[in-house]
C-alpha cells in the first residue's frame, strides 16, 4: 500500500518518516541515562538507589516504627509501588529482602519477620512475610521533618519524595552496595560501623588526611558472615584509586569430633557463601580426586547455633594440606572485588576511601546546617509569640477591655497592636487566646519559656556563625551513633599469608595429603595414659602420676596399632591421631587411653600392640581362660580378639614368644608359671584354652607373658574382699620369680601370698623386672621395698591401695 493509499483509506493517521540508526541511538541513551541515575547506582551521599530510599521513606509514612507491630510486607511493596516507585512489586521486594538480610548488610535497615531467604535458599513470597523498619533506618529518615533534604516529584506529580535521606551514619561505606548499569557497575564492601564513624570524625577534624592515613581507622572491610581476609594490598589498592580485589576465607578450626577423628570445622564463611554450595563444591572435588583425606561433611547448621560445617578426615591425612586443597577448589576461599563507583551531584564517579568519607561529610554538614537553621526560625518565632503574651497578661485587664470595647476583630487587633506595640502576628494570637491561659502558673510557664527559647536561639546562633561548632556538632551525633548502635569486628585480616597458586586437576591429584612418614613411639603408661612421642621414653627424673610404663611401642605416623580392651575388643588407631609430644614422654600432655578410645567406664584397656604379620598377642581371662592370637588383625576399626564366654572379661594380655612364660595370678594367692609354646596360635574366633584350674569362688586376677630373668619379681597385695573401695590397703609382697617353680598348663599352681588377719584375697598382682613404680589410689608414687620375701610368706602393710605398676 502506498502512502497515498494509506492516506485515502485512514484519512487521521500520521506517518512520520525517521532515521533508525538516531533512533536507537537516542533511545539507548535514554535508557542508559535511566538505568544509571535512576536504578544501578547509589548515591554517595545516603549509600541508597532509588528503590532502597523510597522503601525507607515510604515505610516511615506509614509509621512502621521498630517500636509497632509488623505488617504484610505485600502492603509496603504495594505502598512504594503505586505512590513512588512504578517499576513491579516484584523489584520492591527483592529490594526490601536484602536490606533485611544480616548476611548481607552488615548493619541491616529493614527488620523482617518470617523466610527472608538464607545465603542457599530465596526468601518466601511477600503475602507470608512481615516487614517493619529496623533502627538503624529510622537514623536514616532522622529530621526529615526539619527541611534538611530537598524533595521532588514523585513520577505523576501527585506526591513528593526526598532526593536524598539524611543519613546519620555512612551508610555506603558501611553496608557496601553493588550493581550494574550500562557501561559500568559497583561493587562495595560492608565495612565496621565503629571504625567508619572513627575515619569520619578523624577527617573532619583534620581536612588534610589522606586515604592511606585513614587506613588506621578504616583497616579493612568488615564482613556481615565474618571470616578472614588475607592479605593487604588489594584493600589498600581500593582505598587508594577505588578499584582493588582482597580474598577471603573460612574460618576454620581443626577439633577432635571424635576420640579418634579429626575434622576441620567451619563456623564462618565468605562473603555470600552458602553452606549447600561449599558441600556441592566439596563432593565435585573428592569424586574428580581433587581432594584428598575427606571422609565426610556434615552440615550442622541450625538458628541458634549459627553457621557449622564438619569436614571429616580420613586416618592418616595431614589436616593443614588438606584445608590448603580445600582453599584452593572449594568457596571457602573466594575474591571480591571492590570498584568504588556512585552518584556525586548527580554524576557518577569512582571514589577512593577519602572521597567516600568527604562527600558524605560535606552532606552531614548540610544536613546539620539546614536543620539548625529550621529549628533556628521556628524558635524564633516562637519566642516572638511568647514575648507578645507576656505582655499581654502583665496588662491582661486593658486586653480584655480594648477588645470588649471593639466592633471587629480588625479593630481591636489594631488598637492592641497600637497600645502594647505588638506585631500583626502577637497581636492575632492574643486575639486566640483561651481564657485558661490567664491563670499566674501560665505566666510562670511563659516566663521558662521565655528563658529557655533564648539560651536554645543563642546555642543555635553559636552553632551557624561557626564552621568549627557546625563541625563539632556532627562529630558529637557520629560519636553518639558508634556508641550507640557500634559493634566489635567480626572480620579477621590477616596482612601476611602464603598465596595459594592455581594448580590442575591432574596436580592435585598428586599432592600428597597424607602426614609424613616419620618412626615414633607410642607410650602406654600402667595407670592408661598414652602418648606419642619421636623421642625414646628416659626415665624421669620425678616421679609423677603416670610416670610408671607399661609397654613402649616403636611405630610410625603412618602405620596403625592396636589397642586391646578388657571386653577382648581390639581397636585400630592410626599412630598420627595419638596426641604428640616432641619432648620425650610428658605426664602432664598425655590423654587418658580409655577416654581417648571412648571405653565405658566397667571396660579396662590392658596393651597396646604392634598389629603387623609377626605379632603374637597372648591373653588371659577371668576364668582362667588362657589364649595366643595369631596374626590376625583385618582393617577395621575394632574387631574381636577372642570368643568369651559369659561373664568373663580378658585380665591380662602381652606380645608373646615361644620362649616366654605364661603366668597367672588368681584371687586366692595361687601363681601359675608354664611355657608359652605349650600354648598354640588360634585365629580371632577362638575361645582359648584352659589356662588355670581354679579353686571354688577363686578368679585370676592377673595374667602377663614374660621372658623370665635374673631381676624378675612378682608383687603381690592382699586385703579383705568385704571392704569397701580404698579403705583397706591390705599388705605387699616382692618375691623372686625362682621361688615359683613352673608347672604345666592348666594345674592349680603354688601359694604366692599368706594371708593374716582379715585379709582373704590377691587384689593386685604384678610380674615384672626391678625397679618397679607404682601407683596409689591418691594418684601418688608408693615406694616398693627391694628385700624380697618367700612365695608363701606374708606381706608388710601398705600405705595406701595399690592401683597400678609398671617399668620404671
Amino acid at each position: 500500500m502506498s502512502d497515498s493509499q494509506s492516506q485515502e483509506r485512514f484519512p487521521d493517521e500520521r506517518i512520520i518518516d525517521i532515521d533508525l540508526t538516531k533512533e536507537l541511538s537516542d533511545s539507548f541513551l535514554e535508557y542508559s541515562y535511566s538505568t544509571i541515575y535512576a536504578r544501578a547506582l547509589p548515591d554517595a551521599r545516603d549509600g541508597l538507589k532509588p528503590v532502597h530510599r523510597r522503601i525507607i521513606y515510604q515505610m516511615g509514612e506509614m509509621g512502621l516504627r521498630p517500636d509497632r507491630g509488623h505488617v504484610k510486607s505485600a502492603r509496603v511493596s504495594g505502598e512504594v509501588m503505586g505512590k513512588l516507585h512504578p517499576h513491579g512489586d516484584g523489584a520492591i521486594y527483592d529490594a526490601m529482602v536484602r536490606m533485611a538480610q544480616p548476611f548481607t548488610l552488615r548493619v541491616p535497615l529493614i527488620d523482617g519477620h518470617g523466610n527472608f531467604g538464607s545465603l542457599d535458599d530465596g526468601p518466601a513470597a511477600a503475602r507470608y512475610t512481615e516487614t517493619r523498619l529496623s533502627v538503624a533506618a529510622l537514623l536514616m529518615n532522622e529530621s526529615l521533618d526539619e527541611d534538611v533534604v530537598d524533595f521532588k516529584p514523585n513520577y505523576d506529580a501527585q506526591l513528593s519524595e526526598p532526593e536524598v535521606l539524611p543519613a546519620a551514619f555512612p551508610n555506603l561505606l558501611v553496608n557496601g552496595s553493588s550493581g550494574i548499569a550500562v557501561g559500568m557497575a559497583t561493587n562495595m564492601a560492608p565495612h565496621n560501623l565503629r571504625e567508619v564513624i572513627a575515619g569520619a570524625i578523624a577527617l573532619l577534624n583534620n581536612t588534610k588526611l589522606e586515604s592511606e592515613d585513614l587506613m588506621a581507622y578504616i583497616p579493612g572491610p568488615d564482613l556481615p558472615t565474618g571470616g578472614v581476609i588475607v592479605g593487604t594490598e588489594g584493600i589498600r589498592e581500593a582505598y587508594m584509586t577505588g578499584r582493588g580485589s582482597f580474598k577471603t576465607r573460612a574460618r576454620v578450626s581443626i577439633e577432635s569430633v571424635s576420640p579418634r577423628k579429626l575434622a576441620l570445622v567451619v563456623t564462618e564463611l565468605p562473603y555470600l557463601v552458602g553452606p549447600e554450595r561449599v558441600i556441592e563444591k566439596i563432593k565435585d572435588g573428592v569424586n574428580s580426586k581433587k581432594l584428598q583425606g575427606i571422609s565426610d561433611v556434615i552440615d550442622l547448621t541450625d538458628r541458634n547455633n549459627g553457621l557449622k560445617l564438619v569436614i571429616e578426615l580420613k586416618t592418616g591425612f595431614d589436616p593443614n594440606t588438606v584445608l590448603e586443597l580445600l582453599y584452593r577448589f572449594t568457596p571457602l576461599e573466594e575474591s571480591f572485588s571492590i570498584n568504588n563507583v556512585a552518584l556525586v551531584e548527580g554524576r557518577p564517579e569512582t571514589l577512593d576511601l577519602r572521597d567516600l568519607l568527604g562527600v558524605y561529610l560535606a552532606h552531614r554538614i548540610v544536613v546539620t546546617k539546614r536543620r539548625s537553621e529550621n529549628r533556628l526560625g521556628k524558635k524564633q518565632a516562637r519566642l516572638h509569640l511568647v514575648e507578645g503574651l507576656l505582655k499581654a497578661i502583665l496588662s491582661i485587664d486593658d486586653v480584655i477591655k480594648i477588645i470588649r470595647a471593639s466592633e471587629e476583630a480588625d479593630d481591636a487587633r489594631k488598637k492592641l497592636m497600637t497600645k502594647f506595640k505588638l506585631s500583626e502576628l502577637q497581636a492575632e494570637y492574643i486575639l486566640e487566646l483561651k481564657l485558661r491561659r490567664l491563670t499566674k502558673f501560665s505566666k510562670m510557664e511563659l516566663e521558662t519559656e521565655n528563658k529557655q527559647l533564648v539560651k536554645e536561639i543563642a546555642e543555635l546562633q553559636k552553632i551557624l556563625s561557626s564552621d568549627k561548632q557546625l563541625r563539632d556538632v556532627v562529630t558529637k551525633e557520629l560519636q553518639d551513633v558508634a556508641d550507640k548502635y557500634g559493634d566489635d569486628r567480626r572480620t579477621t585480616i590477616l596482612t601476611e599469608s602464603s598465596e595459594l597458586k592455581p594448580v590442575t586437576a591432574a596436580k592435585a591429584a598428586a599432592v600428597d595429603a597424607q602426614l609424613a612418614d616419620s618412626p615414633c613411639f607410642i607410650v602406654l603408661t600402667a595407670s592408661g595414659q598414652v602418648q606419642r612421642t619421636s623421642l625414646i621414653p628416659e626415665p624421669l627424673a620425678k616421679r609423677k602420676k603416670h610416670d610408671a610404663i607399661n609397654s613402649v611401642l616403636t611405630s610410625s605416623t603412618r602405620s596403625d596399632v592396636g589397642f586391646l580392651s578388657s571386653d577382648g575388643v581390639m581397636h585400630r588407631v592410626h599412630s598420627s591421631d595419638i596426641p604428640a609430644s616432641e619432648t620425650g614422654f610428658d605426664a602432664g600432655s598425655s590423654i587418658n587411653a580409655a577416654e581417648f578410645l571412648g571405653l565405658a567406664k566397667n571396660i579396662n584397656l590392658l596393651g597396646v600392640f604392634e598389629l603387623s604379620d609377626d605379632t603374637v598377642i597372648a591373653m588371659g581371662t577371668r576364668q582362667g581362660i588362657v589364649k595366643r592370637l595369631s596374626a590376625d588383625f583385618p582393617a577395621k576399626a575394632s574387631f574381636e580378639v577372642i570368643s568369651l564366654k559369659s561373664g568373663d572379661q580378658l585380665i591380662g594380655a602381652a606380645q608373646s614368644q615361644d620362649d616366654h612364660e605364661l603366668i597367672f595370678v588368681t584371687s586366692d594367692a595361687q601363681l601359675l608359671r608354664f611355657e608359652a609354646e605349650l600354648v598354640r596360635p588360634l585365629g580371632r574366633g577362638a575361645a582359648g584354652m584352659a589356662g588355670i584350674k581354679l579353686a571354688e569362688n577363686a578368679n585370676a586376677v592377673y595374667f602377663t607373658s614374660i621372658a623370665i630373668d635374673k631381676d624378675t619379681v612378682v608383687l603381690t597385695a592382699a586385703n579383705n574382699s568385704e571392704s569397701l573401695g580404698a579403705v583397706d590397703s591390705g599388705s605387699l609382697k616382692v618375691s623372686e620369680i625362682a621361688e615359683f617353680p613352673a608347672k604345666g598348663r592348666a594345674t592349680g599352681g603354688v601359694r604366692a601370698h599368706k594371708f593374716i588377719r582379715d585379709e582373704n584375697q590377691i587384689y593386685f598382682a604384678y610380674v615384672g623386672d626391678m625397679p618397679v613404680l607404682a601407683n596409689s589410689s591418691s594418684g601418688k608414687p608408693l615406694e616398693i621395698e627391694t628385700k624380697k620375701a618367700k612365695r608363701d610368706a606374708s606381706g608388710t602393710p601398705l600405705s595406701a591401695t595399690i592401683l597400678s605398676a609398671g617399668k620404671a
